[in-house]
């Protein structure tokens, strides 16, 4: 007999998430059918797109949606053997029972001296997520000056780096003196903290006084509205997130875009990552080879224990992780 730890919904989050908006079940799982698969987690991940998705995607009642790097314990899978690592999308859950073809093996190339984790992050779905969308999106060009902001997080430390690789002047800011000091660590050439500049407006001018070819969006708000002002003209933006705004009960009003997108001749495009779901591969096979030769760096926010999930969660959409943040088992 397994027992299945879950973490559920409690009711739709109102305002930024609570702990007492999470419940912790036990499920029984049924024995195995043939073709079948079980497999623990070990680790699991926590993303901003948690947060908006929620609404769309849960009922009260059901289990957070997510990702987990987890192990096969017992398998009727002849193709699928006992002890391999697997990327699933069962939620927060520590087992789970899979028929194959809903999950994803770790690359076989992959180093045992790499955390499995990464699968997660910098070689998962936000390191993609930072890839297609600077590379097909910004398209920048050698010399180019990219911004990024939220620039110390799992996606934004890797556009950070992958625009250093196309040979860009990057700019990031990001809301701890720690956090600023992690992306000089990482090859930024100019990084501030947003929280204590007297003005962004000030600072992204001293950062990069010639403008912004590319910028790349995770926050959103009035970041955004004081940013669009600095691109040069045919400027590109790519929008990945907006987490400043994720937890508003009312909508923000800002300036309208209009003028700037018009007369800069801006091109400005939301994206999902799963529009390039059939190109996984090449993202994958790419950051795997910079992180192994050491061009891609990375640093994970690891919380310990299942039970901290909501925790890990919380923590996260408030910015108190510096890279990608994972839920250790």
């Amino acid at each position: 007999m397994v027992l299945a730890k879950s973490w559920t919904m409690v009711r739709h989050f109102e305002g930024a998430p609570k702990l007492e908006d999470f419940k912790l079940i036990e499920k029984e799982l049924p024995p195995l059918n043939d073709e079948e698969l079980l497999l623990e987690s070990v680790f699991l991940s926590v993303d901003p797109y948690m947060r908006p998705y929620s609404k769309r995607a849960l009922k009260e009642g059901d289990v957070i949606m997510g990702t987990q790097v987890a192990r096969v314990v017992e398998s009727k899978n002849q193709a699928i053997p006992v002890g391999g690592y697997y990327v699933g999308h069962a939620g927060w859950t520590t087992h789970f029972i899979s028929n194959g073809k809903d999950i994803e093996a770790l690359p076989a190339n992959w180093p045992e001296n790499l955390p499995r984790s990464l699968a997660l992050g910098a070689i998962g779905m936000p390191g993609v997520t930072a890839y297609f969308g600077l590379l097909d999106i910004c398209n920048p060009k050698p010399g180019e000056v990219v911004l990024v902001n939220c620039a110390a997080g799992a996606v934004g430390s890797i556009v950070g780096q992958i625009a250093k690789i196309k040979g860009c002047k990057v700019v990031g800011s990001a809301g701890s003196e720690e956090k600023v000091a992690y992306l000089k660590e990482i090859g930024f050439d100019e990084a501030f903290n947003y929280k204590t500049v007297s003005s962004l407006e000030e600072a992204l001018k001293q950062a990069s006084p010639e403008g912004y070819d590319c910028y790349f969006e995770n926050v959103g708000g009035k970041y955004a509205d004081t940013a669009l002002q600095q691109m040069k003209d045919f400027g590109r933006i790519a929008v990945c997130g907006a987490i400043s705004m994720y937890n508003d009960s009312v909508p923000q009003i800002g300036p309208y875009i209009q003028p700037y997108l018009l007369f800069k001749q801006l091109r400005m495009e939301g994206f999902l990552v799963f529009s390039w779901k059939e190109k996984y591969p090449e993202g994958l096979k790419q950051l795997l080879e910079w992180v192994v030769e050491g061009k891609l760096k990375y640093r994970e926010h690891v919380t310990e224990g299942f039970e901290n999930m909501p925790a890990g969660f919380i923590g996260m959409l408030n910015g108190e992780n510096i890279g990608k943040a994972v839920i250790k088992v």
